[in-house]
């Protein structure tokens, strides 16, 4: 089965840079897919689910407009458990990632800028687990 990693930010520079650093460090081992919003994020997983592509990891900006990082987590948790969760966040609000944390399964949260070794440790903890 095909597996993927999410990662859904309002900035590109954000998803460009992620998309790259987990290029460099998975290589082809997943597909990488990025969505600049929730509700995009939400028909990405929908359209992966039916081709039978299982996500592994979600990793999420917190602030973002419409959906808020922890409600999207939250609604994807509700469908899709399994699915680990992560939070990058340029302003950390605490009550966000409790929220997360308590109602998603919140993996982990990392402030942004992250360090790029900070991110694969958690990452490859996350796969292990």
């Amino acid at each position: 089965m095909k597996k993927a990693i999410l990662c859904v930010d309002d900035e590109n520079i954000i998803l460009e840079s992620l998309k790259s650093q987990l290029k460099r460090h998975f290589g082809d081992e997943f597909i990488l897919e990025t969505a600049t919003n929730a509700n995009e994020a939400l028909e990405i997983i929908e359209e992966l689910n039916e081709e039978g592509i299982s996500i592994l990891i979600i990793v999420s900006d917190l602030l973002m407009p419409g959906i808020k990082g922890d409600e999207f987590l939250i609604k994807v948790h509700q469908s899709f458990p399994s699915i680990v969760k992560l939070m990058l966040s340029g302003q950390a609000d605490l009550t966000s990632v409790e929220n997360a944390k308590k109602n998603a399964n919140l993996y982990a949260c990392l402030n942004k800028p992250w360090k790029e070794d900070e991110l694969f440790g958690v990452l490859d903890s996350a796969l292990k687990d």
